[in-house]
């Protein structure tokens, strides 16, 4: 399969789904390349890499970086599955407050672009999972905001049951979505 860019229901958040190349010793694909990522996206210098090793049931999020940090992520996984959620943020979006989510597994090895302006999270669906994403800015603490992952008005879906959810004592204590910084973009 020729390296794909799936568009998702909200303007600029897509999925990649690169070309992999398989055969009896195993696989290789190619997980990034500025220039592809540039014809298929547009321009984005990313600037910081971060991973992450989770048990199931944790959920991550939702995260975002108050201007001027900003960021943009790709994400994706390295080992087991994932549900991926980035909300819309973006004052004047016809999709404000509204949610896309991808489930990110290590046989897929689809990608997750989130653009600026959006609350990013994640919850783990295997017994384990490790994630890695690029960010086009470096974490700045103090620019840190976030929103509650189980805020009635976004409703999200993580694909875990509630007994099972484990969150940082910071994820548990967010603000709603009302409360949110909004992005001017």
């Amino acid at each position: 399969m020729e390296t794909g860019v799936l568009e998702t229901e909200i303007s600029g958040v897509v999925v990649i789904q690169p070309q992999v190349f398989e055969d009896s010793r195993g696989y290789f694909f190619e997980s990034f390349s500025q220039r592809r990522f540039e014809q298929m996206i547009g321009k984005t210098v990313f600037v910081q890499d971060n991973e992450s090793k989770s048990s199931y049931g944790v959920v991550r999020g939702l995260h975002y970086q108050l201007p001027p940090y900003a960021q943009a992520k790709l994400v994706r996984v390295i080992r087991g599955r994932i549900w991926d959620v980035a909300v819309d943020l973006r004052r004047g979006s016809a999709t404000f407050g509204k949610y896309v989510a991808v489930e990110l597994t290590e046989d897929n090895k689809w990608q997750f672009f989130i653009p600026r302006g959006f609350a990013h999270g994640f919850s783990v669906l295997s017994e384990e999972a490790v994630v890695q994403y690029k960010c086009d800015s470096y974490y700045v603490p103090q620019a840190e905001g976030g929103i509650s992952f189980d805020d009635p008005e976004l409703a999200i879906d993580w694909k875990i049951p509630r007994e099972d959810m484990v969150l940082s004592p910071k994820d548990l204590n967010r603000p709603g979505l009302c409360d949110a910084y909004v992005f001017d973009v």
